[in-house]
């Protein structure tokens, strides 16, 4: 792969992470966060996209940036107050800069009138400022260049103002992280009147030069009333990528210069450098006296200057101690995750297999194979849970992709919207993650379309004008857990009945428990809404999202209390690949029943066991009585129900608390398994969530437990299909 290939690709991903952390920030500051943290972070956001895309010649990207950056820069010094009409335009330009890097990324196009119009509103807020500066190449404004030479005084005496002087060493870290000098120097310039000189005396000739080594340092004197703090300031996002000291002006030391400075170019009267004539006289330098190769530090490019190494331990002390503290992150293609997480499956796999053939030759478990097995199967477990975790991400990633949905659908709706939420930090497999978002988005829109009153519906119900939708998302038993609740009206199910009859999804007759009437909102084709809008009204949505849940082996409940809100509850599980689970046999089959849904075994007796019309049965449990499921009746193993003390019972919890008993032929053990889809390498089978291969070879079937609770709860299933027919 090309080598700048490479280095682009990882700008556009970086790229993804600083557009994530812009709207982040802006919705904090949307949100009354106006602090110079988040203000800078902002700032930083969009300044570090604008650096990476000058370098790649992505010049619409880079004007567009430089507007943005210039109303934030503003706001970050206190010129401009973020007032809530900001904070909607720079919304809006940081979904502009979203297009504009998806443009540079896959060649798009971007619409350049909405662009343009952005950017002006920027402009009006920023008064024109960014339009005096964009014609400057390099945006430096009035900087003084002057060149470094021996004779004259490193540190000329600070002007009755005070000042500072700033000695400044990029590097290569820094250059590589698409930061630029010249933007740096630039700030300094708006702290007050600033003098820079640049040494170039350690550029070497072009054949020792290192095109990603760093050579270049600068002097700033800087005069003016900035405090220290201010100074430093300007280099908080370079914080360990370069060396610093600042130092009042009047007592500053400049490092002297070698001699070979004095045979090389300063800037000409223009204040440009000669770059061509600095080279030639380098090169006339080094034919009489070649210089030595230059010895690389564990902080330094190759080449840098000896007076770099004497630079004081104050500034390495202040500089890199940050970056020390930050975690090390390193970058790696899904694809090489995704595989390494399969061959741990293999492993798994393997071991359940090795397991097995030990078992059947009869070794005793003390034996020094058993137990050298038990320790394989120890460091498996370990080894799957280390690289399972690689792939855990916050669900953060998706959740904040939900205050500017609520505010636009809330916006388009004319409601009073207050979203909440909670549990930004829960952790999830990748997969599930991506999957995520549009369940998510369905959900929000309908929350806030159909489960909030208008404000002023609401004050007459003695409620505040303003709902609130809360959004949160928690582990438990092994999966994880996301409700979205809002404080409405609540479901009305006399509507939603009549709905359902009126499109010919239930017969007038059937008669439906207030749970059944709401769970026809997941039903194709329902839709509650008067009228067809950009929001919802087209009968699509709900049954999305029941089907989006379901794909991903997750459950989706709705309890409803009316006048007082709703709450749905999706439960995924924490990954796509692996499950622990309890193996049964049922029939001649071998099944799976994940082990988060069982709640207790127990040793069924007839007397326990109580029929019902229709062939349905109940078990008494401790005074209630529970749904007595045959599994290998309801999977059609077998015509005729199991005798109960001739099996056992699995007593198991679906979501929302319903509880049944499975009966089964025998307990085999439990397991770790490995999930494979079974609909994607065959079909969806009711009452089947997935596939796992056994120790001995065989493919086992893992239970869709709720789906079988779901088709037990007195006959549901004959029912509504009947209903339904």
């Amino acid at each position: 792969m090309d080598p700048m290939a490479e280095i682009k690709a990882t700008f556009f991903q970086e790229c993804e992470e600083q557009l994530a952390e812009l709207e982040s920030g802006l919705l904090a500051m949307e949100g009354g966060d106006d602090g110079s943290e988040t203000v800078n972070a902002v700032f930083r956001a969009v300044h570090s996209v604008k650096g990476g895309a000058g370098a790649f010649g992505l010049d619409d990207l880079v004007r567009f940036a430089h507007v943005f950056e210039t109303t934030l820069d503003q706001v970050r010094s206190e010129k401009l107050a973020p007032t809530p009409e900001l904070l909607k335009v720079m919304l809006r330009a940081a979904d502009v800069l979203t297009d504009l890097v998806r443009a540079g990324r896959d060649g798009g196009t971007v619409d350049e009138a909405r662009t343009e119009a952005i950017a002006a509103e920027l402009n009006a807020f920023s008064g024109g400022e960014a339009d005096a500066v964009a014609d400057d190449d390099d945006g430096m404004g009035e900087l003084d260049f002057q060149p470094l030479a021996v004779g004259v005084p490193a540190a000329p005496p600070a002007p009755e103002g005070g000042g500072w002087t700033v000695l400044f060493k990029p590097r290569a870290d820094l250059y590589a992280k698409a930061n630029e000098t010249v933007l740096l120097l630039r700030e300094l310039s708006r702290l007050g009147q600033v003098e820079v000189e640049l040494d170039a005396s350690a550029l070497p000739l072009l054949p020792h030069l290192d095109p990603e080594g760093s050579y270049l340092s600068w002097t700033v004197r800087l005069t003016g009333d900035a405090t220290e703090g201010a100074v430093r300031e300007v280099f908080e996002w370079v914080d360990g990528d370069c060396e610093l000291q600042v130092q009042p002006a009047s007592g500053a030391d400049v490092p002297e210069k070698s001699d070979a400075a004095t045979a090389l170019p300063g800037p000409e009267a223009g204040g440009e450098l000669d770059i061509a004539s600095l080279i030639a006289k380098a090169q006339e330098a080094a034919v009489a006296d070649p210089p030595p190769a230059a010895e690389p530090t564990t902080a330094d490019a190759p080449g840098a200057p000896a007076s770099a190494a004497a630079t004081p331990a104050k500034a390495s002390a202040n500089a890199p101690a940050a970056a020390a503290q930050a975690a090390p992150t390193i970058r790696v293609d899904l694809d090489r995750v995704d595989r390494l997480i399969d061959l741990v499956g293999e492993l798994v796999i393997n071991q359940a297999m090795l397991a097995q053939r030990v078992t059947e030759a009869g070794l005793a478990r003390a034996s020094s194979v058993a137990m050298g097995l038990d320790e394989l199967e120890q460091l498996t477990r370990e080894i799957q849970d280390s690289v399972m975790a690689i792939r855990a991400q916050p669900v953060k990633s998706v959740f904040q992709r939900m205050p500017r949905l609520a505010r636009e659908v809330a916006s388009a709706t004319g409601k009073q919207v207050r979203l909440i939420t909670d549990g930004e930090g829960t952790e999830v497999d990748k997969t599930v993650i991506e999957r995520l978002a549009d369940p998510l988005t369905h959900m929000i829109r309908n929350a806030i379309d159909h489960g909030l009153e208008k404000p002023e519906k609401r004050k007459e119900a003695g409620k505040d004008p303003e709902g609130v939708v809360r959004l949160s998302a928690l582990h438990r038993s092994g999966r994880i857990v996301i409700e979205v609740a809002d404080d409405g009206a609540g479901i009305n199910r006399e509507r939603v009945k009549q709905i359902a009859i009126d499109k010919g999804l239930i017969a007038p007759e059937a008669a439906l428990t207030d749970e059944e009437i709401d769970n026809l909102i997941f039903m194709p084709g329902f839709s509650t809404a008067s009228e067809i809008s950009d929001i919802s009204g087209r009968g699509v949505g709900m049954d999305v999202v029941k089907r989006s849940i379901q794909e991903l082996g997750g459950r989706i409940s709705i309890t409803s209390r009316p006048g007082l809100g709703s709450t749905f509850t999706m439960s995924l599980p924490l990954t796509l690949a692996v499950l622990d689970g309890m193996v049964v046999s049922s029939g001649d089959q071998t099944l799976v029943a994940p082990l988060t849904a069982i709640v207790e075994t127990l040793q069924p007796r007839s007397s326990e066991v109580h029929g019902l019309g229709g062939g349905a049965r109940v078990i008494s449990i401790r005074g209630s009585y529970v749904p007595l499921v045959d599994v290998g009746v309801s999977l059609g193993y077998r015509t005729e129900p199991l005798e109960p003390e001739a099996g056992v019972a699995l007593l198991i919890e679906g979501e929302g608390g319903a509880r049944a008993v499975l009966l089964v032929d025998a307990i085999q053990g439990q397991r770790q398994v490995v999930i494979k889809s079974l609909e994607a390498n065959y079909r969806r089978v009711p009452g089947i969530a997935a596939a796992t291969i056994l120790g001995d070879g065989r493919v086992a079937l893992i239970l869709d437990i709720d789906a079988l609770v779901a088709a037990s709860r007195a006959n549901e299933a004959p029912r509504l299909m009947q209903a339904a027919g």
